[in-house]
């Protein structure tokens, strides 16, 4: 049975959900509206439970190749094939790039999937962060009609600590490299889309430094250093501490009117909702997870430290915090090119010299880490981009975009271990058998939390929008 969650659900006095939200609501940060925050505790009177608890997206923003990854053709045409050679995986009969060896040694832990297909070419992540692909793609902005991302779900299910916010996105919103040289850039994906802005998770901030002086404008190969920042209450927009004061003021008027309708019980709710607010301000447990001062030396060095190899250790903090979902995104930081699978040129320079060794050392000692701690189990590892790469060389060395075929790479939460699954054509351009759509993929993450991913939620209008648009989950990849 589809479940439409969070409408017309009536008050202990007889006031419905939508009177209260249309009485008023209060913006804090980014628009938290009371009523909705206390909708999300609420909903159905439980959250949801799966073998999953947390979910860490690593999104190649760009469009990774998967011919010259995890698909590669060997007996392909030259112009086909490119520069690089395949070794073996710990997962017999399977081969992936030679840059890659430390991956090479953990895919018996992992499920591959090379046929994820669809029709969206544009560089946001709106597609695997909501399985949504009939969106604008000419949109560099997020809208309102927007669908909720996976992270806006899990808060808006009251999953997660309630002290902390529920979804994170690393190490800067998506399209913050490119906002110097192209104003206005903020890629659709992780945000809360039409559940509202309140449903956002929190950014972090950055300043990079690069090891090298790019070689190149836009295609260089410098890997970007640093680490992820907690936003200070100064840098959060229009949030003196002034200004919070007044805000809290204006909280404690709204409780008294609140009082009149509400049982001590939904009072004591709404408190808590507030003081989440504030404590992003105050609270340690936010700010213990971006203090990488705390950890050895010897496991820092292993993640990279490089700034994504950084990102991905806070994301394994915030997991261990309680947080249901992590997104970390590789960024164009123009003009330096740093970490983009954009790669129209200088293809085969920048994955060898520079991607893929990022990608190398992080991956696989963030899975290490976790099954260390005894956390991969719970905790599901998700890594793709928005479309793969055109089989066919062009003439400056790269490939264009090609969303006909791409892969998704999953580790942990439940999900199988050692299964390829799909073929490609003898290209790599169309999957051959068991095609799998964006949502399929987010259907399937959705499982894993034990959400149902036939789930309904309202929009900002009332009308039931389904989560994973229609998205079936893999089940042969599900433990």
């Amino acid at each position: 049975m589809l479940r439409i969650r969070g409408l017309g659900r009536t008050l202990c006095d007889g006031i419905t959900r939508r009177d209260l939200m249309q009485a008023g609501g209060l913006s804090l940060f980014s628009g938290m509206t009371l009523p909705r925050l206390m909708q999300a505790s609420e909903v159905n009177g439980g959250r949801p439970s799966g073998p999953a608890k947390s979910v860490i997206l690593f999104n190649l923003l760009g469009g990774p190749s998967q011919l010259d990854m995890f698909d590669m053709k060997p007996d392909a045409p030259v112009e086909v094939r490119g520069e690089f050679s395949s070794i073996e995986t710990s997962l017999p009969g399977l081969r992936i790039c030679e840059h890659m060896p430390k991956i090479a040694r953990i895919m018996h832990k992992a499920s591959l999937i090379r046929t994820v297909t669809h029709g969206y070419n544009s560089h946001n992540p709106l597609n695997i962060m909501t399985g949504w692909s009939l969106g604008n793609q000419a949109a560099l902005t997020p809208s309102p009609s927007d669908p909720p991302d996976i992270g806006a779900v899990c808060q808006y299910l009251g999953m997660g600590p309630e002290d902390i916010p529920g979804a994170f996105c690393l190490p800067c919103y998506p399209g913050w490299g490119e906002s110097s040289m192209y104003p206005g850039i903020r890629r659709p994906g992780p945000y809360g889309g039409h559940l509202g802005s309140q449903y956002d998770p929190l950014f972090s901030l950055c300043a990079p430094t690069f090891d090298r002086k790019p070689d190149r404008p836009y295609y260089g190969t410098a890997i970007a250093l640093g680490e992820p920042m907690m936003p200070a209450a100064d840098g959060l927009p229009d949030m003196t501490l002034d200004r919070l004061n007044r805000r809290r003021s204006m909280l404690e008027q709204i409780d008294t009117e609140f009082e009149r309708v509400f049982t001590s019980q939904k009072i004591e709710r709404l408190d808590r909702f507030q003081k989440q607010a504030f404590s992003l301000l105050s609270t340690s447990k936010v700010r213990d997870a971006f203090d990488l001062s705390r950890e050895p030396a010897e496991l820092r060095k292993s993640y990279g430290n490089t700034l994504f190899g950084n990102c991905m250790l806070v994301a394994r903090r915030l997991v261990e915090a309680g947080v249901p979902f992590i997104s970390v995104h590789a960024e164009n930081f123009l003009p330096d090119g740093s970490f983009t699978y954009d790669m129209h040129e200088n293809n085969f320079a920048m994955l060898r010299e520079h991607n893929l060794p990022v990608l190398d050392a992080l991956l696989p000692a963030l899975v290490d880490d976790l099954e260390q701690r005894g956390l991969l189990d719970s905790t599901l590892i998700y890594v793709m981009g928005e479309m793969g790469r055109a089989p066919k060389v062009n003439s400056k060395a790269g490939r264009d975009h090609w969303p006909q075929c791409g892969f998704c790479l999953m580790v942990g939460g439940g999900i199988k271990s050692g299964v390829v699954y799909g073929t490609t054509d003898a290209i790599a351009a169309y999957p051959a058998s068991n095609p799998v759509t964006p949502a399929d993929i987010v259907a399937t993450i959705y499982t894993q939390l034990g959400i149902d991913a036939h789930t309904m939620l309202p929009d900002r209008t009332g009308r039931p929008m389904p989560i994973a648009h229609g998205g079936l989950p893999i089940w042969d990849i599900i433990g």
